[in-house]
């Protein structure tokens, strides 16, 4: 990818659809100037760079609200537009964070530090399997196991610059490794409130209907994922949505861990050309650690919690390229998400909302996830109408990041 403008530069892009990450609006011009969008709709400046949109659809750059990532991942991601990956749980140094945001090769990134977990809890079991990103992430790890030590872990994380709490409630059942250790309801308390002291979200890790009243009982502001290992009773789905509380599905990694490749997207030329062949591979398998998984069950269960005003965010939960974590990719799986959450029944506009105004709502990224003037000049251009066929987000133009133009090959 080659950054085609400066940062000084006027860019108009015309013609073109532009859903603003609530809706489609009336205008077809959007003006750029350095990192941030002047106008919308308005008298284009005289000396402005032109691109015409025509046939196209301009929105808001994607953001990811699931990932574990590195460089490569936060490079890859903004490939697909992916201008913003939410971490949900990994270690990065002062020094790593500030040069994320100074460069535009790369997709911005929000991490809440390590997360609260028991000794011997999730995801440590991944621990042998990884040469790469959990090893850094678990060595030496600072295990809770009271409730002060819960305490003090979320307050350390903030004090090195957590941007929201991740938290685990994980025995195994769903993901191949029955029997992990838990925390009780007192550490769990104990991270939450810890969290709202300080004014952060508390985001947890669930994949049971059991974990998920857990974590809504203790308060938690979000849940990473979708719960499947039943359908849900309308008590749950009740309380889910009176707490408040978003949801982040997950649906392509539940897909995976029912059994299903993502071969087919792999193989698909607008995702081929952009991964390397060790992401390729990986996509092209499946974790396949809840064989009798439903996707049907799931897209049930996302109906309902739309129908009761539960907020959804996409996001795909992508880490690494390993074997025990096939069927993901950064970038295009958030992609295959948004496909999966419209055959789960949301309108392909919720599913745009899904990875552009809403988690930037729910995240407090005021500077992000709508195309309005003074927003940063995140944006993604597709030729054709993702809000009649989803799959057209696939069909990318070209990525803006911070005002600065990528075009990627393919």
């Amino acid at each position: 990818m080659n950054n085609n403008v400066t940062l000084d530069q006027t860019t108009a892009i015309t013609n073109a659809r532009i859903f603003d990450g609530e809706r489609v609006i009336d205008n077809q011009t959007v003006v750029i100037n350095g990192a941030h969008i002047q106008a919308v709709g308005s008298v284009v400046p005289a000396g402005a760079t032109f691109i015409d949109g025509h046939g196209s659809t301009l929105m808001p750059g994607l953001i990811d609200s699931h990932v574990h990532t590195d460089m490569d991942g936060l490079h890859d991601a903004l490939k697909f537009g992916v201008t913003t990956e939410l971490e949900m749980m990994g270690r990065w140094s002062a020094k790593q964070r500030k040069e994320i945001s100074e460069r535009n090769d790369v997709a911005d990134m929000r991490s809440p530090g390590m997360g609260v977990t028991p000794k011997g809890g999730h995801p440590t079991q991944y621990m042998s399997s990884s040469n790469n990103l959990l090893i850094r992430l678990f060595f030496r790890y600072p295990f809770v196991q009271t409730p002060d030590e819960a305490v003090k872990f979320v307050a350390k994380q903030i004090a090195g610059g957590a941007d929201y709490i991740k938290i685990f409630i994980e025995d195994g059942t769903c993901v191949g490794f029955p029997g992990l250790p838990v925390l009780d309801n007192e550490i769990l308390n104990a991270a939450v409130n810890e969290a709202h002291r300080h004014n952060k979200l508390a985001i947890v890790h669930v994949t049971t209907a059991e974990a998920t009243k857990q974590a809504i009982d203790a308060g938690v502001d979000g849940l990473g994922h979708l719960f499947f290992d039943r359908l849900p009773t309308p008590e749950l789905i009740a309380d889910i949505a009176s707490s408040g509380a978003f949801i982040i599905p997950t649906l392509v990694t539940l897909s995976t861990a029912f059994g299903n490749s993502a071969a087919t997207l792999a193989a698909d030329k607008r995702v081929r050309t952009r991964l390397s062949k060790k992401w390729l591979d990986s996509l092209s398998r499946s974790m396949n650690v809840y064989p009798q998984g439903k996707l049907e069950d799931a897209y049930a269960t996302i109906r309902a919690l739309r129908d009761a005003g539960v907020d959804i965010l996409a996001g795909c939960d992508v880490s690494e390229p390993l074997p025990i974590l096939g069927g993901l990719a950064h970038g295009a799986s958030l992609h295959h998400e948004l496909q999966l959450l419209v055959a789960a029944g949301l309108k392909p506009i919720e599913a745009l909302r899904a990875a552009t105004s809403t988690p930037a709502r729910r995240f407090g990224l005021t500077d992000r996830g709508r195309i309005v003037p003074g927003a940063l000049a995140d944006l993604l251009l597709v030729d054709g109408d993702p809000l009649t066929n989803i799959a057209d987000t696939l069909s990318i133009r070209a990525v803006w990041h911070r005002g600065v133009q990528l075009t990627p090959r393919g």
